[in-house]
């Protein structure tokens, strides 16, 4: 999503031309590509598919939308298998309209892993609950910090259910890096982004390029080293200027930022 105006086989050449050795994919290119072919044409270039994006949204209160939600969780465990990734991440769902239970949306998203954890576990994959920042909880995600998440992955094994560290999502909460080191093994992804401001309208564009904002990344990246995290580092930037460029600068743009700023010294 850093460089969506790239197709997948764009996408992939200018990996493969920068060296960035794996990509974490969404599922809307992925199924409008085709989930086979993407599977093909990733492969065949040498990269690696570091996680699948997204599942989630399981916070429906109505039985046919908790059996449409589940449903759809599934396809998508069944394309992360296809595509070679191990883990697919899920942003939980915020509240169904005319809700204000978040407590009670939480444990549904609980009931619905219950059912999800062992399909996902049966088939090699990994499901990452990761958390928001406060600003999505009413549309896009109850799950606003990483000690929240954790209260649900720890429900579940841990080679099963893990959660996600977003330096965008997180940076601000003090509590946060006493998380990160209580999720020792339960970290399974880490994404970048930087907090810039102001926000614009409709807020879910903002992130930030890497050393632009607020964040200090380096103190994240060391923060998930020492927690024992040793996979790949995605940086995940949701951005309309950034999309309005050349991607394949961006992406050249991209490597130099993440060795500048948050590779470890």
């Amino acid at each position: 999503m850093t460089v969506k105006q790239l197709s997948l086989p764009e996408l992939t050449e200018a990996c493969v031309r920068l060296g960035i050795p794996g990509v974490g994919l969404w599922r809307a290119p992925v199924q409008e590509y085709g989930v086979e072919a993407a599977a093909k044409l990733v492969r065949e270039a040498g990269l690696g598919v570091t996680t699948l994006c997204r599942g989630g949204f399981l916070t429906a209160a109505d039985p046919a939308g908790r059996a449409e939600a589940l449903a759809d969780n599934r396809a998508a465990i069944d394309e992360a298998v296809t595509l070679g990734t191990d883990t697919l991440v899920l942003v939980s769902g915020g509240l169904p309209s005319g809700d204000q239970d978040l407590a009670g949306a939480r444990e549904r998203i609980a009931d619905a892993l219950g059912e999800l954890a062992p399909y996902a576990g049966e088939r090699g994959i990994r499901l990452a609950i990761e958390p928001l920042h406060p600003m999505f909880a009413s549309d896009r995600c109850v799950v606003s910090t990483l000690d929240q998440a954790l209260e649900l992955a720890e429900r579940f094994p841990a080679d099963q259910v893990g959660v996600v560290v977003d330096t965008y999502h997180v940076w601000w909460d003090d509590r946060a890096p006493a998380a990160v080191a209580r999720a020792a093994g339960r970290v399974f992804s880490f994404q970048l982004a930087d907090w810039t401001t102001p926000l614009p309208a409709g807020v879910l564009n903002g992130r930030g390029q890497l050393g632009d904002g607020a964040v200090d990344l380096r103190a994240w990246r060391a923060r998930v080293d020492a927690a024992g995290y040793d996979g790949p580092v995605e940086v995940e930037l949701f951005n309309d200027e950034l999309w309005a460029r050349d991607g394949v600068e961006l992406l050249e743009e991209v490597v130099e930022r993440y060795v500048a700023h948050a590779l470890p010294r």
